[in-house]
């Protein structure tokens, strides 16, 4: 689907068309009729238009595109791969980032494209638009990290337009930001002698031009700015000696460039960690296609670059015009107490056919340089690792928003990453002394006594049954601290939320709630711990602090021992309808639990149902404080007297019936959204190099894959005709126990290990058993036929 914002596109164009006879004017009568189409619906256009004007802009040999359109779904491979046809077509797209900030992880497509200019907006005073997009690119999340994006900026905000009728107005967008860089490449275009123009200009051309060109801005960050304000004479500076070429986007990453280099300044490397992922682009002025036919190679400036250990995952075809490399940085650990600056340049070579009346192959040379800051590792307790592997976003599935207040919003798509809708948490947490790492693999893939907490907010996906029993024994046995901030989760509500999208002729429906409440309850079991299905909504005072709750769930399983704290808040699901009927007429609403605190066994576990207090998407109020001291109790364990209060330790455990627990839809193939259902269990390329490849830490059996059960398994990463292992499609069922004993404080010394049922042997047995006396039962009621039959005829016979 795209979403078009045409508002602010005609009144801007007018006086670019001027600005070159090249481009723009080229847009005829059809162009605008398209256009005219898209506006009468609401703004809501359908990708089968945009593929005809971009055939007749093909047709026509058309130099520069501009399009102040965009919409959130990359994955629309039509849209993307003709795109991807334009610039092949050496046709030079410019296009709007959207209009959807100050939030992070933004960006619209066709912007966020690596062969298309993405602009952003900036008012006279050189300061970032608060409506323009902000990146990173989502693409790559959960398993890589993003992209720069915007490319550059340019003046978007109060710009004096003509009027599609007569007159001029003041408009102010990214759309009205775009084709003001459109008129800057067709003036950069006009300068090259019409003989050589396509020769030397193409889109990664124009882009190195206009990055290398841009005038970096105090204040804002990469992925606010790119490369900076759009400067058009330094840009035609460039082009009057240009000679194709091969370059890197952005050419520096400088840790010590504050805030410009946000959020990689904001938190140096140090030993043990995570590998650090830095995703640059590589633009290849030499021609449409281009190759890297040798790795990359890392030159340290000193003796202490050496400490840094990089390994690179890269684009061995760069097409069109453009490609990625990324940098996964780790320190060995002989740089454990190492404290300093490290240097160094990374190159990489590209390779292009020769042009024509060429021989000889075309080759450039990459540099990217890097200034690094490193520190000594971190004591444990201020180590948090952050699971973005289960997070699930839209596109391609349907993933509801977390707080379903917001109604101009409705689906998941700013990428959940700490650098992107979390960013402010990311940064309260750095002030606050805390070494945070992302974990991009299974949680097989960490080390737990490496760290003080594992931090699960808002996910999505399902668990490996390898993965529930390493966590609990994270937990219980290395002291691992676990904090997970939940979301609603409501069959009922989901099927309400359906729709009819005209754009693809189908109906959408949720595959998940605002978290996968199901599959949480199934990572939590062996703790004796689970959240409901209601849906809660209000205001609540913990601690002094005012907090909103919003959309969140409760909780109904809790071990005794514990410290559980409950507010009374209206539940808005639609199985709480009634509730609230009654409430309205004057009863007093009714406790929910919402905010649990455990210690089991080494570690401690805190729990708490709604993550909105944490993602900057949508807040009301948010819960840094309340993070905090969760923190300080996972990862060193100080209690906070206020939050364990005697006056809310569970002297019996909290203990609901199965029918307050989330049921999973049964109408949904999940598995075509997952990274965990019908896949193989194994650590990518964002976790520690050692483990790359494998299982994880301590597993020594082979992965299992998981299988919802009456889905047949698509496995869009390894082809349809891969052989799934469904020995595992049965989820882990425990042994019904006495409810004091199971949930109590047994707990706190020894758990009682969940037994699973033996689906293995067991079902196929009881079939078998069941088939033999059913087939006994047959052959003795047609035996017992026979024998009257038989005493039937002796009988006629005597007659």
């Amino acid at each position: 689907m795209i979403i078009l914002d045409t508002e602010h596109l005609w009144p801007v164009l007018s006086p670019v068309k001027m600005l070159s006879v090249l481009v723009l004017h080229l847009i005829p009568r059809f162009m605008r009729f398209v256009f005219s189409r898209m506006r009468s619906l609401l703004q809501v256009s359908y990708t089968s238009w945009f593929l005809d004007a971009f055939n007749y802009a093909i047709a026509t040999d058309m130099d520069v595109l501009n399009l102040s359109i965009g919409g959130p779904d990359y994955l629309d491979l039509p849209f993307v791969e003709k795109v991807w046809e334009i610039t092949a077509n050496n046709i030079i797209m410019v296009s709007a980032i959207g209009n959807d900030g100050p939030l992070y992880g933004t960006l619209n497509n066709p912007a966020d494209q690596s062969d298309v200019i993405g602009v952003g907006g900036i008012d006279y005073s050189d300061h970032i638009a608060s409506f323009s997009s902000r990146g990173m690119s989502t693409w790559e999340i959960p398993h890589g990290y993003g992209r720069v994006k915007p490319d550059v900026v340019a003046y978007g905000r109060e710009i004096m337009g003509s009027k599609i009728s007569t007159g001029c107005k003041s408009l102010s967008g990214t759309s009205v930001a775009s084709p003001v860089v459109a008129g800057v490449v067709c003036l950069l275009v006009s300068i090259i002698p019409e003989n050589k123009r396509k020769e030397i200009m193409n889109p990664a051309s124009m882009k190195q031009a206009l990055v290398e060109g841009a005038a970096k801005l105090a204040g804002p960050n990469m992925y606010e700015q790119g490369a900076g304000r759009v400067d058009l004479l330094e840009s035609y500076e460039i082009l009057k000696s240009y000679q194709p070429r091969a370059s890197i986007f952005p050419s520096v990453l400088d840790y010590t460039d504050c805030p410009y280099s946000w959020p990689f300044c904001l938190q140096p490397l140090y030993a043990g960690a995570m590998p650090v992922i830095f995703n640059a682009t590589v633009l290849n002025g030499m021609g449409v296609i281009g190759y890297v036919h040798s790795p990359p190679i890392w030159h340290p400036s000193n003796e202490e670059g050496n400490l840094l250990s990089i390994r690179f995952t890269y684009s061995e075809v760069i097409w069109p015009w453009t490609g990625y490399l990324a940098l996964h940085m780790q320190i060995k650990e002989e740089g454990a107490h190492f404290s300093g600056v490290i240097e160094g340049n990374v190159t990489v070579r590209v390779h292009s056919p020769p042009a024509q009346g060429e021989r000889d192959v075309r080759t450039s040379t990459c540099v990217l340089k890097l200034k690094l800051n490193v520190v000594p590792t971190p004591p444990r307790s201020k180590r948090v690792l952050w699971d973005q592997f289960h997070s699930i976003k839209y596109p391609p599935g349907y993933i509801p928003r977390d707080s379903l207040d917001v109604r101009n919003d409705i689906l998941d798509w700013h990428g959940d990453h700490l650098h992107t809708n979390f960013h402010i948490m990311f940064n309260m947490l750095r002030d606050a002394g805390y070494y945070i790492e992302t974990l991009g693999s299974p949680l097989t893939c960490f080390d737990a006594s490496q760290y003080g907490t594992l931090l699960m907010v808002d996910l999505e996906d399902e668990y490996f049954q390898e993965e529930i029993e390493k966590l609990r024994d994270d937990v219980i046995n290395t002291g691992l601290g676990l904090a997970v901030f939940a979301e609603w989760y409501n069959v009922d509500t989901m099927v309400k939320m359906r729709f009819f999208d005209d754009n693809t002729r189908s109906w959408w429906t949720p595959v998940t709630g605002g978290a996968n409440i199901p599959a949480l309850n199934d990572l939590l079991a062996p703790f004796g711990i689970a959240f409901g299905d209601k849906i809660l909504n209000g205001d609540f005072s913990i601690d002094d602090e005012q907090s909103r709750y919003a959309s969140g769930t409760d909780i109904v399983r809790f071990p005794r021992g514990g410290y559980v704290h409950s507010f009374p808040f209206l539940d808005s699901s639609e199985s709480g309808a009634t509730q609230n009927l009654l409430l309205n007429s004057g009863m007093n609403k009714v406790d929910s639990p919402i905010l649990g605190l455990l210690e089991v066994g080494e570690g401690r576990i805190a729990v708490y149902g709604d993550s909105n207090c944490l993602d900057s998407s949508h807040m009301v109020t948010n819960c840094y404080r309340l993070l905090r001291k969760i923190l300080d109790f996972t990862g060193s364990n100080i209690k906070d007297p206020v939050l364990f209060s005697k006056s809310v330790k569970q002297d019996m455990p909290l203990y609901e019936d199965d029918n307050h627990l989330s049921s999973r839809r049964t109408d949904v193939n999940f598995s075509m959204y997952s990274a965990v259902l019908g896949k193989d269990l194994i650590c990518r390329t964002d976790s520690r190099f050692e483990v790359w490849g494998t299982k994880g830490y301590n597993l020594h059996i082979r992965g299992r894959n998981r299988k919802l059960p009456g889905y047949d398994v698509i496995d869009l990463g390894r082809g349809l005709n891969s052989t799934i292992d469904t020995s595992n499609s049965r989820r882990p069922k425990f042994t019904e126990k006495n409810k004091g004993d199971y949930f109590g404080n047994r707990y706190l010394g020894e758990l009682d290990v969940p037994e699973l049922v033996a689906s293995q042997w067991l079902v196929p047995a009881v079939i078998a058993i069941t088939g033999f006396v059913l087939f006994f039962s047959i052959w003795r009621i047609r035996q017992k036929r026979r024998r009257r039959r038989r005493s039937m005829s002796g009988r006629l016979a005597n007659l």
